[in-house]
């Protein structure tokens, strides 16, 4: 038995987020340098569509929406899925904010920051708060199989918005 790869961060607090545009689950172009100046986004990497824990994480976003999006914040979740199966997922589970595509080229968003499986050909959960200035307030990556804890990210966000 081997254990789950942990990659190196790529991305630390204090980094400058890398830009990137997906599509998301209806096929719309969704680029992280259109919420420069203006919202602060949380940047949320997942491994696969349908899987327990991913389904479960993503509950928890769409439950509790006034945390994870509001007038100064968006969040955009991201896998390797392809576009498809992120809109019968998100119709399935009535999730109503971005699903992002990072299937092709396989994993380039992922990788750029640090949460890519090369092995495994997928997303780790990885957790990024973003500031309008496109510096990273918040970093998390998870091995295979933990589901996060969102308080991290809420008390990084509060400490964002105190100022």
């Amino acid at each position: 038995m081997t254990d789950a790869p942990t990659p190196a961060v790529a991305l630390r607090v204090g980094d400058a987020a890398p830009d990137f545009t997906l599509r998301d689950q209806h096929g719309s172009e969704v680029s992280l340098a259109a919420f420069r100046g203006r919202k602060h986004v949380v940047v949320v990497f997942y491994p696969f569509a349908f899987s327990g824990i991913c389904t479960g994480e993503l509950g928890e976003i769409r439950d509790r929406l006034e945390d994870f999006d509001a007038d100064d914040l968006q969040v955009l979740t991201v896998s390797c899925d392809p576009m498809f199966a992120q809109r019968a997922w998100a119709d399935q589970e009535a999730y109503f904010f971005p699903l992002l595509s990072d299937f092709w080229p396989h994993g380039e968003t992922a990788r750029a920051y640090g949460v890519l499986d090369e092995a495994g050909g997928h997303a780790l959960r990885g957790t990024f708060l973003i500031d309008t200035d496109g510096v990273v307030r918040y970093a998390e990556v998870l091995p295979a199989g933990q589901a996060r804890d969102f308080e991290g990210y809420r008390a990084a966000l509060a400490g964002l918005r105190a100022g």
